[in-house]
């Protein structure tokens, strides 16, 4: 369980940033690992930081003597991840790359209550030369990008540091596409938009994320709508920005919430349209990557089904509806069919 410290900034610590202090007196005076500057500057900037009971997400902040610093520490977390066999649906893989067809319920990399059974256990014992990365990423070997646990989809695994570093670059740049299906409440007001807002973990429920009017990172998320049924749209959604649980906050903020969502859906008791069939989690899924390959140049294009669950909820839809089947969810519904 996360643990809160709280300190009491002395005299002589005044005027000077929050993130060098903390970095500071977490090492020296407790001798705890999370100490670099950039590790510290994550923590504030995801909500785990306190002065005077409220909330600070600049690394930047000034401090005073005498103000009163919380800090909640997290968890601790396994040192290396270890490989284990476990089966992955490759889209692609190459001498440098591999593109996974994440599962629902997959965990992206060893954290907190899950130490095992994550994407990276599975790709190191899928590619054993990744383990030499462990170096530098001991959690995250081969990682550019992340999914949350239950959104299904496509996620990039580098399979050496020179090719990790290309592509976060390229994320960086905003260069790498990430198309996502979204079944979301309601019906939007127009075919396509941009929702711009900047997230920040919540002040009230440090398991959730939202949009805030100060602080936090910004965030785009723009979105074309691809049908409408009753009580639903389905949006293609592009990710221009990759804050933590983005999509979802994002929509939840201007009432459609993804469907299914069990952090930001309606609350409990709330009445809401409802699937046509049952969803076994949210209605989110990572379609598409459109990026230049690391090493070659080559523009690529990958592209997966969405999971058989999803995929029936959407045909369900679009035959109730009386709209044609999109070739793309017309051969999941043929029998035997493959993508």
């Amino acid at each position: 369980m996360p643990q809160t410290l709280e300190l009491i900034i002395e005299p002589g610590s005044d005027e000077g940033r929050l993130d060098v202090y903390l970095a500071e007196v977490l090492s020296t005076r407790y001798g705890l690992a999370l100490a670099t500057r950039s590790q510290i500057q994550r923590l504030i900037r995801e909500g785990g930081v306190s002065i005077d009971g409220r909330l600070v997400t600049r690394p930047a902040q000034m401090i005073g003597a005498g103000q009163r610093v919380a800090v909640i520490l997290p968890s601790a977390q396994p040192s290396r991840a270890a490989p284990e066999q476990i089966p992955l649906d490759v889209a692609y893989e190459d001498q440098y790359l591999l593109v996974v067809n994440k599962p629902r319920g997959m965990v992206v990399h060893p954290a907190a209550g899950h130490s095992s059974g994550t994407l990276v256990n599975a790709v190191l014992a899928h590619v054993p030369e990744l383990r030499r990365d462990q170096d530098a990423q001991p959690l995250r070997p081969g990682i550019v990008h992340r999914l949350d646990r239950d959104t299904t989809g496509l996620i990039m695994v580098a399979k050496d540091h020179e090719t990790r570093l290309k592509l976060s670059r390229q994320i960086k740049d905003r260069e790498v596409k990430r198309f996502y299906l979204a079944l979301c409440a309601g019906r939007l007001s127009a075919d396509r938009g941009e929702i711009v807002a900047p997230i920040a973990r919540s002040s009230r429920d440090r398991k959730r994320m939202a949009v805030v009017r100060e602080g936090g990172r910004s965030a785009a998320t723009s979105w074309c709508r691809l049908a409408t049924f009753p009580g639903w749209d389905l949006l293609e959604v592009n990710l221009q920005t990759g804050r933590t649980h983005q999509i979802r906050v994002h929509f939840a903020h201007i009432g459609h919430p993804v469907a299914q969502d069990p952090v930001y859906g309606p609350r409990a008791g709330a009445r809401g349209p409802r699937l046509p069939v049952p969803l076994d989690g949210q209605a989110l899924h990572a379609w598409r990557l459109e990026f230049k390959h690391p090493r070659s140049g080559q523009s690529m294009v990958l592209q997966a089904p969405p999971p058989s669950d999803l995929a029936a909820v959407l045909r369900e839809l679009y035959l109730r509806s009386g709209l044609a089947l999109p070739s793309w969810l017309a051969s999941i519904a043929a029998p035997g069919a493959q993508w």
